[in-house]
């Protein structure tokens, strides 16, 4: 009898080894899914819509991810390299989301509070604010008014995350376009710590916050907002919002993303990530909508598609070991970075591997593809103190072809998100720099004339 019971201890010892394996297996897998480009795939449209000469002329890059879908395509603005730098501009502290530009300034925003307006041709700067929080996430141009969020108080710590913040309206211009030479706070929204980059479509602002809100904000009236809605979400929304056809979109730190309503904040649908050990890790990257879906990165590793309309997991790509880039998009392609040093493009349709680029350390920032070319930064340490692989290296700023992958430009500073533009310049975001550039053959004709 003794025997029969230690042998069936032994078996049941096995048996719960073995199902442990197989669980583990299970939740350490690769976990992927083929799109197709018949399944809730548009085609037909393209992913960027042009806008209107005159609103390029007057506010070319107004937000963050360039529209209002976040597509990170400027594809009406034709620079090219080589490139000469023309300025550069001191900000003493790190820029985490680069500048927006508007009525021939731009406006950058450092992580320690201070926020800059300059001249957009000479770096020039108009004038400055300092505000006594922390900041990481891009401005946003209205109508002669710049927004601007703002997280915890200074030291700028993490926790509690039940810190407050605000969303600042600032006057830069008056109704007869003159520019203001020190500029005018109109009103100031409070809330929980905002890290989301202002999302502004007709008039109503879209953000999120630590307090696991995302809030909607009738701006029309200049001296006080409306608050439309607020929407409760699962957990803090570090993930900026997106905008395509009424709906909003926005990730979680929970790992769930949602589509609402934009007029009302009703849910429209809610999708998750991957499930591992009874969690999900989180959405810090900004949506994508094009081609009638949503492309997200999520920290596992993994790039998602889901169908705008509906939420149904269209395909999904594990990358590498952290996605933290929002995604751009560019000919049916998709474009991502990794902590572990790539950057790489996606069959929209499909999520099949186009091309992948070995850049010499982790990729954070979302690229911005213009022209043809996919601009990206390196982030030395980013991902140092993680549980998977990070690659350390050099700082610096690439342009590759984006059809292809090859390298055809390269700047020596650089970290997060590192390029916008207008019709004439480009501007480049390094560590606590901003440089202005503009293309040479540009400059050669100047000194032709």
């Amino acid at each position: 009898m003794r025997r029969f019971v230690l042998a069936f201890l032994g078996l049941l010892v096995l048996a719960v080894i073995a199902a442990g394996a197989v669980y583990y297996h299970d939740q350490t897998r690769t976990r992927e899914k083929r799109g197709s480009s018949t399944q809730e795939f548009v085609a037909t449209v393209p992913a960027v819509k042009k806008r209107p000469l005159k609103s390029i002329e007057t506010v070319p890059w107004p937000m963050y991810g360039y529209d209002p879908a976040r597509t990170h395509d400027a594809t009406q603005f034709h620079l090219s390299p080589p490139f000469r730098k023309i300025w550069t501009l001191r900000t003493g502290n790190t820029i985490e989301f680069p500048p927006v530009v508007g009525y021939g300034l731009l406006f950058v925003n450092q992580y320690k509070g201070r926020f800059f307006v300059v001249n957009a041709a000479t770096g020039k700067r108009q004038w400055r604010k300092h505000f006594l929080n922390c900041a990481a996430s891009s401005p946003t141009i209205g109508k002669e008014i710049v927004y601007q969020a703002y997280m915890q108080p200074y030291p700028c710590n993490r926790y509690p995350r039940t810190q407050k913040g605000f969303l600042v309206a600032m006057l830069f211009r008056n109704r007869k376009g003159v520019l203001l030479h020190r500029g005018k706070i109109l009103w100031r929204f409070r809330a929980g710590a905002i890290e989301s980059s202002p999302l502004l479509v007709n008039d109503v602002l879209y953000f999120g916050s630590w307090d696991h809100h995302v809030y909607a904000l009738d701006v029309h009236i200049r001296t006080r907002p409306r608050l439309l809605w607020k929407f409760k979400a699962d957990d803090e929304v570090n993930s900026s919002p997106a905008y395509n056809g009424g709906l909003v979109y926005f990730g979680t730190n929970n790992g769930a993303v949602y589509a609402v309503n934009a007029r009302t904040g009703k849910l429209r649908w809610r999708a998750t990530s991957f499930t591992r050990f009874f969690r999900r890790e989180y959405f810090y990257a900004t949506p994508t909508i094009a081609y009638g879906r949503v492309y997200i990165g999520n920290t596992d590793g993994t790039l998602f598609a889901f169908g705008a309309r509906t939420g149904h997991l269209l395909w999904a790509r594990h990358t590498g070991t952290y996605v933290y880039t929002a995604a751009a998009v560019w000919e049916r392609k998709v474009y991502v970075g990794t902590y572990d040093g790539k950057m790489i493009a996606f069959d929209a349709a499909t999520g099949d591997t186009v091309w992948s680029y070995n850049a010499p350390a982790a990729v954070h920032g979302a690229p911005t593809v213009l022209n043809g070319i996919v601009y990206f930064s390196t982030c030395p340490h980013c991902g140092a103190t993680g549980s998977r692989h990070a690659k350390s290296g050099p700082r610096g700023t690439f342009g590759l072809d984006a059809r292809t992958g090859r390298l055809v430009w390269s700047f020596s500073d650089g970290q997060y998100s590192p390029v916008v533009a207008d019709s004439e310049r480009m501007y480049v975001t390094g560590w606590t720099h901003v440089y202005g550039f503009e293309p040479v053959h540009k400059a050669k004709a100047k000194k032709k004339k």
